[in-house]
């Protein structure tokens, strides 16, 4: 009974408000890193898209 009594005043954990702080640092990273990498994400999927479709046509660059 004393363990569980322990358990519900323990004080020493991350409070709500540090698990929020952590959840937008790591979200504003991956926004970050989306925004950033995605022009050149698209582009290499439209490189790869032009390959497929007419793959002579490139002068020899897929």
């Amino acid at each position: 009974m004393k363990m569980i009594k322990n358990l519900l005043t323990d004080t020493s954990g991350a409070s709500a408000a540090e698990y929020a702080l952590i959840l937008a640092i790591v979200g504003t990273g991956i926004a970050v890193a989306a925004f950033t990498l995605g022009g050149s994400i698209g582009n290499a999927m439209n490189k790869a898209s032009n390959c497929i479709t007419a793959p002579n046509t490139t002068n020899g660059a897929c």
